[in-house]
């Protein structure tokens, strides 16, 4: 673990993406977007793409009411690393893939002094022999497990053939990923007790059912943190973000009645629209990254973009609030408005008594999600995404006129 972070606690997270029965008819197929080219089908009572024609479901989980970080907002599965996520137990388990580079993950072109430092950070300076890139996919894998009862791991069985296909120069999974049958549902139950009792109880788990967590299957997304302004010093969170697509739904999704009290499987389209009707409420990570799979209606097509997309690396985002008595703005890298400040992880918050007609005029450089209430939002990109990215879909959720860009 990073000790050196003054303010930020270093956290990961998985969007986990699951096939359905539902199937794509092949004109929907040709609909799904390539890097943000064009856009899919528009619902004729939404400003959304048609919910009808994704083959394929998101996983949120809904955080207690008395949780101290976000109550009642519902997140993608992950939570804070733990030690036991770096131990060199784990070199153990992995002794297959030690000698290929990074466990098998590869590396990013990202050059290394513009990589975020939750993942630029050499772990071999703290103290551990386990790479970031590794212990933060555990740690997604870990939490995704004590949180909704889904392991995502590898099984012996399994090792062998993903080992080869490895040293075939494959440093992550073609096919879309499959969750094996390890044992009975039972027994399942009492090492998901175990490993929320102690988190190093994860490691003895992978050891006595013979499996692996599947860092393979997880793809690098982006890193979001914290902004400044909204929650207490001790909440800010350093968070990789990861993308992992699933064959199918998980049998034995549940939530695990603590910090985690509702699970909903639903599309893209349908968690924005349930979010506009006021149904739940998600944070703008979840906002932003949603509208960026609106773009891909296929799993298929989504997986084979995150997967060839992750060796790019990925850009750190620290929103920085804007606020005026009507509405108020989170400001992203690369937007003109962003201030330096808000790259060196200050405590930055703007204010302004602009209208949003006035905010924006001018401006050539938009990147910002603008809010006219919790439930009422829209981002606004202008700008050619890094590391090539996805733009999200902004079809305007807020009243006409507000902007030209929305």
């Amino acid at each position: 673990m990073n000790t050196a972070l003054r303010h930020w606690k270093e956290a990961a997270t998985v969007i986990l993406a699951a096939g359905t029965r539902h199937k794509l008819p092949v004109d929907s197929l040709t609909r799904c977007v390539d890097k943000g080219t064009s856009a899919p089908a528009i619902s004729e009572h939404s400003n959304l793409p048609d919910r009808l024609a994704f083959d394929y479901e998101v996983l949120l989980l809904k955080r207690s009411g008395t949780s101290g970080f976000m109550p009642n907002a519902y997140v993608f599965p992950g939570g804070l690393v733990d030690p036991s996520d770096f131990s060199s137990e784990w070199l153990d388990l992995f002794q297959s893939f030690l000698r290929s580079p990074n466990f098998g993950l590869g590396f990013v072109k990202q050059p290394p002094e513009t990589r975020p430092p939750i993942f630029a950070t050499d772990r071999k300076k703290l103290g551990s022999l386990v790479p970031g890139d590794v212990a933060f996919r555990i740690c997604a894998v870990r939490e995704t497990f004590e949180e909704s009862g889904v392991l995502l791991v590898v099984s012996k069985e399994e090792e062998s053939t993903l080992f080869n296909s490895i040293e075939n120069n494959r440093y992550s999974q073609p096919e879309l990923t499959r969750i094996p049958d390890l044992c009975d549902k039972s027994e399942l139950a009492k090492w998901r007790v175990l490993v929320n009792e102690n988190p190093s109880n994860f490691i003895r788990m992978c050891r006595e059912l013979e499996c692996l967590p599947n860092i393979w299957a997880l793809h690098e997304w982006g890193n979001w943190l914290t902004p400044t302004g909204v929650y207490a010093k001790q909440r800010r969170y350093d968070t990789a973000f990861y993308m992992c697509c699933l064959q199918e739904t998980p049998p034995h999704t549940l939530q695990d009645e603590k910090e985690i009290v509702h699970f909903k499987w639903s599309t893209p389209p349908g968690i924005l629209h349930s979010y506009q009707a006021r149904e739940m409420w998600i944070a703008p990570p979840q906002f932003y990254d949603l509208s960026r799979m609106c773009r891909f209606p296929s799993l298929q097509n989504l997986h084979s973009f995150s997967r060839q997309r992750a060796s790019e690396g990925c850009e750190q985002w620290l929103p920085v609030r804007m606020v005026s008595d009507s509405y108020y703005i989170s400001l992203l890298p690369g937007d003109e408005m962003y201030p330096e400040e808000g790259s060196c992880q200050m405590d930055v918050t703007l204010n302004t008594d602009q209208s949003l007609n006035e905010l924006h005029q001018g401006c050539s450089a938009l990147h910002r999600i603008v809010a006219l209430d919790p439930y009422t939002a829209a981002a606004v990109v202008t700008i050619t995404p890094k590391y090539n990215h996805l733009l999200p879909f902004t079809r305007s959720s807020l009243r006409p006129g507000t902007s030209s860009q929305l």
